[in-house]
């Protein structure tokens, strides 16, 4: 890692508003050298690359004074949205720690221009695309307005989230052990329009991940299975910074499920 994780999470927001300031020099280089090293747990290779707005004729009606973006492409294989929200992810947490502010947008940008940027072929998929710059001191009007409509400060409760043994029994976050702090910095993952779609079943040394689906597919995949992918970095990446290795398996426990939940992967705890 090259980043202090939970310092970072907990100062991470999604930036709409930008001062207009290019990146420097050093940002601009280091972002792009991260971005040609990002990788993620699932074994699936997610391309990216630092785009200029005018070069390429980017844009989004959401988006004030940012000169630059990063999208990344992916082709459509197993576990390709969790891979692509994890990797995109980690990411943007690299761009935090240096000061850069960013967004992922799906319908919000010039998705033809952006697809014509990456170069997109058969079998792949672009589902965001990000700014990249410095926040502004101030938001946008617009941006204050959809803050506010989505919630974007607020997060489930911790027993709303997560749970022990089955989904009958809400975990409390002073009995989740070395686990806690990873579920904590999950819960606050960002997700489309703040669904939080993560639902998690503690089982001793084994964490079941559980999608609870409220937004349909579309022809980009499942975005909430992305959203799956930016809480499971936020997990991972924060066991890791603890000092604690385990690896993500298939290894659905089979539990009775609530009305559109359903299994993801299983992270299993090493040491």
């Amino acid at each position: 890692m090259n980043f202090p994780v939970k310092e970072t999470i907990e100062q991470r927001k999604s930036v709409r508003t930008f001062d207009g300031r290019p990146l420097t020099a050093d940002d601009r280089a280091a972002l792009e050298r991260y971005s040609q090293t990002v990788t993620n747990p699932f074994d699936v290779p997610v391309e990216f690359r630092v785009l200029d707005a005018k070069a390429h004729d980017l844009s989004s009606p959401v988006i004030v004074g940012a000169e630059v973006y990063v999208a990344a492409k992916v082709a459509r294989q197993k576990n390709f949205e969790i891979a692509y929200g994890y990797s995109f992810e980690s990411f943007c947490l690299y761009a935090q720690s240096l000061g850069v502010g960013s967004v992922m947008l799906a319908a919000s940008l010039s998705r033809a221009a952006f697809e014509k940027a990456m170069d997109l072929k058969d079998g792949e998929v672009m589902p965001v695309g990000s700014p990249l710059g410095y926040p502004a001191d101030k938001r946008s009007f617009r941006e204050t307005l959809m803050r506010k409509g989505l919630k974007a400060d607020d997060r489930l409760p911790f027993s709303a989230l997560f749970f022990d043994g089955d989904f009958d029994h809400p975990l409390r976050k002073d009995i989740a052990g070395d686990f806690a702090d990873a579920l904590e910095m999950a819960r606050w993952a960002p997700s489309a329009t703040n669904k939080q779609p993560w639902r998690v079943v503690l089982d001793g040394d084994t964490v079941h991940f559980f999608e609870k689906q409220t937004l349909r597919e579309n022809a980009l995949g499942d975005v909430q299975k992305i959203d799956m992918g930016i809480a499971l970095a936020h997990f991972d990446l924060t066991m890791q910074e603890d000092g604690h290795t385990g690896r993500f398996v298939d290894a659905d426990p089979g539990l009775a499920l609530p009305e559109r939940v359903h299994y993801i992967i299983s992270y299993q705890r090493e040491a």
